[in-house]
């Protein structure tokens, strides 16, 4: 699997973003092309390479002609869908638009439907989106980490005026992540920086081991004493089939809830996105039974699980602790029977060999249906994958 990690030391902003990439291998010439693609006139990128301190970086200008409209978030999907980008690259800038538009929404009090775009409308910040979420398509990045982001200090000028740093929509793109207040002048982290981040990193945890392949460092337009104005992305491919992340366990044990809670629980807990929710029966003081109920989830979404252990449940307390996890490479199967389809479960063992193993749902209701048994459904499935090329 590729991957890329965004190590922001300095910041994050979209036109540092696209020069890191273009240095990474990203093509320059479809990113030139990339403002006429998305009908965007009076729209040029130019490239230059440049020193920043000790780096040489590349360097990416996206130069607008003329006056702007201020836009909607519906304006923004319609370029978006009507330009000739790949479907996976349109959604990805879409969902990275709709997070701007909801911390925006939410600074000026609007919906995100209502919130008029200035700075972030502008067309060279819809080149630098969806320019960044094609560059990471082109250059085959399947799953982006980051470092954290360092915000910077002082005040920025905008179009509602000058603003602290973080900038309020910016701050608002950045709860639950984790920033660095490192005393540096100006503003470091934009609001495109920070969406596209939050939006695109699958976490801020270190990436799992991986061959590194390249490194693209990307100029930003200042020039800062305190630390070089730069984005550095590393490429890279996992070594094996193993996976290596960080996930939270949050647990509580539990005396006096019924059994009826607990199932409820557990059930809302996978619904909330943990990756896995289980109980398991204790003694506790007093030589009382109870339960201890176990939630694993990334660490982004601890806040949300706390809380609804918290409503769900009598606890007064809950135990917190990140655990590296490993992980078989794994992906879905389908096998048809004459009964009807089953899907599978496919791991890649550390060998290269494959192992499958029937979805229990997909096997269920096939049994509802036919009346057939599952162990029997099981065993032909399982049969059937063995049997394909």
């Amino acid at each position: 699997m590729k991957l890329a990690f965004i190590d922001a030391f300095s910041g994050v902003s979209g036109d540092m973003t696209l020069g890191a990439l273009v240095d990474l291998g990203f093509a320059f010439e479809e990113l030139a092309a990339l403002p006429g693609a998305l009908g965007l006139e009076g729209v040029t990128i130019g490239s230059k390479e440049v020193r920043r301190g000790p780096f040489r970086a590349r360097q990416v200008d996206v130069r607008v002609e003329g006056k702007q409209p201020h836009r909607h978030l519906s304006h923004i999907r319609e370029i978006l869908e009507r330009g000739a980008l790949p479907g996976p690259v349109a959604a990805r800038a879409l969902a990275v638009f709709t997070r701007l538009a909801e911390a925006e929404g939410k600074v000026h009090g609007e919906p995100p439907e209502k919130v008029h775009f200035h700075e972030v409308g502008a067309a060279d910040a819809i080149v630098d989106i969806a320019g960044a979420c094609l560059g990471f398509h082109r250059l085959g990045v399947e799953a982006i980490y980051s470092s954290p982001l360092v915000v910077g200090s002082g005040t920025v000028t905008a179009a509602h005026g000058v603003l602290p740093v973080p900038a309020p929509a910016t701050a608002l793109l950045l709860v639950g992540a984790p920033i660095d207040l490192a005393p540096l002048a100006g503003e470091r982290t934009t609001p495109t920086g920070a969406a596209l981040v939050v939006t695109l990193a699958r976490s801020f945890d270190p990436p799992p081991p991986f061959r590194l392949l390249a490194q693209g460092i990307g100029a930003g337009g200042r020039i800062t004493e305190d630390r070089p104005n730069v984005l550095r992305i590393l490429l890279g491919e996992t070594t094996g089939a193993v996976d290596r992340r960080v996930v939270a366990v949050v647990e509580t044990t539990l005396d006096d809830a019924s059994p009826q809670v607990i199932a409820h629980v557990t059930q809302r807990l996978l619904e909330a996105g943990a990756r896995d929710a289980f109980v398991t029966p204790v003694q506790m003081k007093k030589g009382r039974p109870g339960v201890t109920v176990t939630a694993l989830c990334d660490p982004a979404l601890v806040d949300r699980v706390a809380d609804l252990l918290f409503r769900e449940t009598p606890t007064i307390g809950l135990r917190v602790r990140h655990e590296e996890r490993r992980e078989l490479a794994r992906e879905e199967a389908l096998v048809r029977l004459p009964e009807g389809e089953v899907r599978l479960k496919v791991v890649t063992l550390p060998d290269g060999t494959r192992r499958a193993r029937p979805e229990y749902e997909s096997l269920a209701a096939l049994a509802r249906a036919t009346g057939a048994s599952l162990e029997a459904l099981a065993a032909r499935a399982l049969a059937a994958f063995d049997a394909q090329p």
